[in-house]
């Protein structure tokens, strides 16, 4: 879906922070400044979003806190990169909820769809001049700048493929849950069968 936006938006995804091996879903930087995205799967869940709290089928999550911290990370390594105070706003997108409702928004984190998205950043009012997105996209494409030896070159056909496996699964479940459903009635109806000979 990030694809979808203009050439003057730069996307880098599995962005990777430090050497523990922990990375950031997606860093984007474009016209209207530096956002993080945390992507969360939740099929056919129910998300609900209060002020501080991130509930998905009821459970409390530690997205909020997790997104607000990532933001503040890349805040601090791309302010020290550029020399440019910026803000990095966090944004957690959630991909094929059932329903997603929002009573009250969260202060410091965007929540929104994943069908939300693209449309959303770019209706941002524009708050970086030329110079400042260059001087940003020359940091961010830095691996440098994110402590790693070198920026991942990341195969999105990967995530179609794992996706289909998932899908394929379910759809075996699905079936072995009918079989076990119908077993009885076979056994059943061979006795009655058996009756009547």
């Amino acid at each position: 879906m990030l694809d979808r936006l203009s050439d003057e938006w730069l996307v880098i995804h599995a962005v990777p922070v430090g050497t523990a091996g922990s990375d950031i879903d997606h860093v984007v930087v474009g016209p209207a400044g530096v956002f993080t995205i945390n992507s969360k799967y939740h099929e056919g869940m129910k998300v609900w979003v209060g002020g501080k709290t991130l509930m998905v089928n009821g459970q409390r999550t530690d997205h909020l806190r997790n997104a607000g911290f990532e933001a503040k990370r890349v805040t601090k390594l791309l302010t020290r990169a550029t020399g440019l105070p910026i803000m990095v706003t966090p944004i957690i997108t959630i991909v094929a909820a059932g329903s997603i409702t929002v009573r009250e928004r969260p202060a410091d984190v965007v929540v929104l769809s994943s069908t939300q998205l693209v449309r959303w950043l770019e209706r941002r009012p524009r708050l970086l001049t030329d110079d400042q997105l260059n001087r940003l996209t020359t940091a961010a494409l830095d691996p440098a700048t994110w402590g790693s030896p070198s920026l991942p070159a990341v195969d999105l056909g990967g995530f179609a493929a794992l996706r289909e496996s998932v899908a394929s699964a379910r759809r075996r479940r699905r079936s072995w849950g009918v079989l076990v459903l119908l077993s009885p009635f076979a056994v059943l109806g061979a006795g009655l069968l058996g009756l009547f000979r």
